[in-house]
């Protein structure tokens, strides 16, 4: 198993200081670590330099900066040029890093969303009617402007149309060319806690902890993921978060999904024990996946 992160822009040679202390447990635990230029996979220009230092042959997880869908897809086939597999395929990290990709599985368990495709206000505004009047979040496929609330992330009543389409101004301005899909509008829930992490490999939880953003607000010692397991293994796929939070009423809700690799560790999770869990993990499902490949080949 080979761990791909970011290299520091500055030493390309060395993984970008966010990721440093990931590389260095993955180190003292005998994976293969190595850089990649996430700049230029990032612009999609030079893919196969931007992995040129990549060596050896095998199976490879990401850990790093969020890339576009198109991005990423670039990116594996560049690795496997090289004879190194990304673990999460272009069709899967799509998938978990987009909205519409996840939604219909966890439809029960998240707040209700619709969603459009390109940005013109014809198409929002569809939208903001087939949602229906009262409060919704705003964001788009891949991520919200949670930190500009107020300006770009809540709309306090769809119903106002013009009030409406100001916030879905301000978060195009705002996210520019790094908008992706379409508008999300998302049913506002009030939330009583602050988000719970989790970290799923093949259906399977193997870590919970703090959000990132709150990193000092571990799960409650009573935190159950056990309801949500059944849909997140019937998603398919290998290695993703889930956040939850609670609910006024004292239900648990995903407020989101997301591709492992590019989901950021809290300052709190010692990034020796998630290398050794969430690898370890992974390691183990491949020996079997090989196995019954293996078994099904004789």
């Amino acid at each position: 198993m080979i761990l791909l992160v970011p290299a520091d822009p500055l030493r390309p040679r060395r993984p970008d200081e966010h990721f440093a202390a990931e590389a260095q447990a993955a180190r003292a635990a005998g994976l293969d670590v190595a850089v990649v230029d996430h700049d230029a996979l990032a612009r999609g220009a030079d893919v196969r330099r931007a992995v040129a230092s990549v060596s050896g042959s095998g199976m490879a997880v990401y850990r790093g900066w969020m890339l576009r869908s198109e991005r990423y897809t670039m990116f594996a086939e560049a690795l496997a040029e090289r004879g190194v597999v990304l673990r999460t395929d272009g069709e899967q990290y799509r998938r978990a890093h987009e909205l519409p990709g996840w939604y219909v599985a966890l439809t029960a368990v998240t707040p209700p969303s619709v969603w459009t495709t390109g940005s013109e206000r014809a198409d929002f505004d569809r939208a903001r009617v087939e949602l229906g009047a009262g409060p919704a979040v705003l964001r788009d496929y891949s991520k919200s402007m949670k930190h500009y609330w107020n300006e770009a992330a809540f709309i306090p009543d769809l119903a106002d149309a013009g009030s409406a389409w100001s916030t879905a101004s301000r978060f195009l301005e705002l996210r520019d060319d790094d908008f992706v899909g379409g508008f999300v509008l998302r049913r506002f829930e009030q939330l009583t806690s602050a988000e719970v992490r989790t970290w799923w490999i093949d259906g399977d939880c193997v870590l919970t902890g703090a959000h990132p953003d709150s990193p000092d607000d571990p799960a409650p010692v009573d935190f159950d993921p056990t309801p949500i397991a059944p849909m997140i293994a019937g998603l398919g796929l290998p290695f993703v978060t889930v956040d939850l939070a609670l609910r006024t009423d004292g239900v648990w809700r995903v407020i989101e999904l997301g591709d492992g690799q590019v989901s950021d560790r809290p300052t709190t999770l010692d990034p020796q024990r998630m290398v050794e869990v969430l690898f370890a993990q992974a390691a183990v499902d491949e020996c079997i996946a090989d196995t019954r490949v293996g078994r099904r080949g004789g």
